[in-house]
């Protein structure tokens, strides 16, 4: 054997040898000053033992943490369940004027998803449901981020919308030569249809589903206060979807749109703008949870004029933005069930953590807060593996600067992100 071929053969070894560390890569011991317990509040001490995407163990025995290498060392960070948004849309590109969004074809928008995924998860974001995406783009965008081509949240997605002819979830901005629809499936006048749109959304992938029960602020010509669909129809959305194991969100700022829908026995009311007592009363009846993205008001009205909003839209949410948040502090003291959700994509990809000041300031207390975005909407997506930093559930776990119980702000900037035992962020 020649002296060149020794060198070749040590240079191979000492690569091999290099490569063990990310071979091991799975195995990961956080060691942090403390991490937050969501269900008490309180921060604990200890050292969380990850393998496989799982947390094996918690502990504070040094002489485990010795017998253990890729130690990752997190001084002064306060370790917090990976948070979870119950309503995104992230496909597209939200930096669009207006409805210049009509003239962005969906291989651009999906393209434009791959971007918001990874600000989302950077933000510290580890789960989301995409509530109403065109040509089933988040139904890609979801495969891609499981499927380790891209990064991004665990993703839960209804794909497109359904919505009666004309209602919020419909193309009310092109006038009738122009309108058609590769998608009129999902436009739906009766139970029948509505049964069969369930199933082809499901045929395709998705997750859940997503209807329109109300009007909207950011659709033309319709009207938030408005019940969209027949009670027959919602009960039959309802039914068809849970036959086959899926949740289903419905839109609904309308008391009367969010009754029916109620009644219709849906999994969660989004935005829930002009619920009342005994809507809420109802809503905890039956176990409803509430969605209400509080935050996204002040966005609209600061920023919607210069981004193009039509003015209509901007004269809707003047109306709805104060009554949402009085009725979403009305409906905390009464215990309903309230999740985390923002509509993201009306705002920037990432600022989702914003909202959590809002829902304290607006009755909740901080713990309430959180809970609303962790153990509250885990249970509504259905996931018993996540929400908490505990043995046997997904490593899913980020970090901040400081106790989040003393400072809700701190979570708008979150310092390490770790999704499925991964580490995205350090």
């Amino acid at each position: 054997m020649t002296m060149k071929n020794l060198y070749l053969i040590k240079y191979i070894l000492c690569f091999l040898v290099l490569l063990i560390p990310s071979i091991k890569a799975s195995e990961y011991v956080l060691v942090p000053d403390s991490y937050l317990d969501v269900q008490t509040g309180k921060l604990v001490k200890g050292n969380i033992y990850i393998k496989d995407k799982k947390i094996i163990a918690i502990s504070n025995e040094k002489k485990l943490l010795d017998k253990k290498k890729n130690i990752i060392y997190l001084d002064g960070l306060v370790l917090v369940p990976g948070l979870m948004d119950a309503h995104v849309h992230l496909i597209g590109n939200n930096e669009l004027n207006g409805y210049q969004s009509i003239g962005e074809s969906s291989q651009m928008a999906t393209i434009y998803g791959v971007k918001n995924a990874r600000n989302t998860l950077q933000a510290g974001f580890t789960t989301v449901r995409n509530v109403g995406a065109g040509h089933f783009a988040d139904v890609a965008l979801r495969d891609a981020i499981n499927k380790g081509v891209i990064d991004g949240p665990t993703m839960l997605v209804s794909g497109p919308t359904l919505s009666i002819t004309g209602g919020h979830g419909d193309n009310n901005l092109l006038p009738f030569h122009n309108h058609g629809s590769s998608e009129k499936h999902s436009i739906v006048d009766n139970p029948w249809d509505a049964r069969k749109a369930v199933r082809v959304n499901r045929k395709y992938g998705a997750n859940l589903i997503k209807f329109t029960a109300t009007g909207g602020v950011m659709s033309k010509n319709t009207d938030p206060n408005a019940r969209q669909f027949t009670l027959d129809e919602m009960i039959a959305i309802a039914d068809e979807a849970h036959s086959h194991g899926m949740k289903v969100a419905a839109h609904a700022h309308g008391l009367k749109g969010i009754q029916a829908a109620i009644k219709a026995g849906v999994d969660s009311i989004e935005h829930a703008s002009f619920i009342n007592k005994g809507a809420i009363s109802e809503a905890i009846k039956n176990g409803t949870y509430l969605s209400m993205d509080i935050y996204v008001s002040d966005y609209i009205l600061g920023e919607g004029a210069k981004k193009g909003i039509l003015e209509e839209s901007l004269e809707k949410e003047r109306k709805v933005g104060k009554i949402q948040r009085e009725n979403f502090k009305l409906a905390n003291s009464m215990g309903a069930k309230m999740v985390f959700g923002t509509d993201a994509g009306i705002y920037d990809h990432g600022d989702n953590a914003r909202q959590f000041k809002y829902m304290v300031n607006w009755g909740m207390t901080p713990l309430q807060a959180i809970q609303a975005a962790t153990i509250n909407t885990a249970d509504l997506f259905g996931q018993k593996n996540i929400g908490e930093i505990k043995v046997g559930y997904d490593a899913d776990i980020i970090g901040v600067k400081t106790n989040p119980i003393k400072n809700i702000a701190t979570l708008e900037n979150v310092i390490f992100v770790m999704k499925e035992g991964k580490i995205y962020k350090k």
